[in-house]
């Protein structure tokens, strides 16, 4: 009745009747993870972003897809289960989505992984107005003007590294709260690991030292 009135194939093969069919999820559950440094820092990925794992991802940000967010985030849930049990009393912080991209979604994917590891009330870093972002960094020849990194503008995809790195420095602080103590920095996908580096920062100059980093996917670099 269900499958008549709600019809869903698999995102995998195309098979009915499920969201990742029995065939695709032993598929997915035998993927990798990638670990990798971001700004000397370990990050722990679940996955590699690329094939499967690259369209359950846009299935669940871009189109609400809320059956296949088990597979996805079980993973990375254990993850940061991990690293907390490896810095015990560290304060979890997540990298906020850009405004255009939680307008569009509606949600934070970040808070739904983190719910799935038992960690309810978890801040996020704050993004910072690239007015009031660090000194010394010329927007202009970044190629971003006023805009918000994250947000409107022109793509990551269309910048050099340099350009990447001069368009997010500054662009993110971390709470008052993280003095002194360590910190598990959790997001979604890494791609370039600038943004990833940038909240690393973050938590440094607000006195904090990071732990671990965590990620449902990462690009291979």
């Amino acid at each position: 009745m269900l499958a008549v009135l709600l019809p869903v194939d698999c995102v995998g093969c195309g098979a009915p009747d499920r969201a990742l069919c029995h065939t695709c999820r032993g598929t997915f559950a035998a993927l990798p993870g990638r670990t990798r440094l971001v700004a000397g820092v370990r990050l722990d990925a679940a996955y590699e972003y690329e094939g499967l794992v690259r369209t359950l991802v846009l299935e669940w940000k871009l189109r609400g897809r809320v059956d296949v967010v088990a597979p996805l985030t079980d993973r990375t849930a254990d993850l940061v289960r991990s690293a907390l049990a490896a810095a015990p009393g560290a304060v979890v912080l997540r990298v906020p989505p850009s405004a255009r991209g939680h307008r569009r979604r509606g949600f934070d994917p970040v808070v739904t992984v983190l719910r799935r590891a038992g960690v309810r009330r978890a801040p996020a870093l704050r993004r910072v107005a690239v007015a009031a972002a660090l000194p010394g960094v010329d927007r202009a020849a970044s190629g971003r003007g006023g805009a918000d990194p994250h947000g409107g503008g022109a793509g990551q995809k269309e910048r050099t590294g340099i350009e990447r790195v001069a368009a997010t420095v500054g662009t993110l602080s971390a709470p008052a709260l993280v003095a002194g103590r360590d910190v598990v920095v959790v997001d979604d996908v890494v791609t370039t690991g600038v943004t990833m580096a940038e909240a690393v920062r973050a938590v440094r100059a607000a006195g904090g030292r990071v732990a671990r980093c965590v990620a449902v996917a990462s690009v291979e670099v």
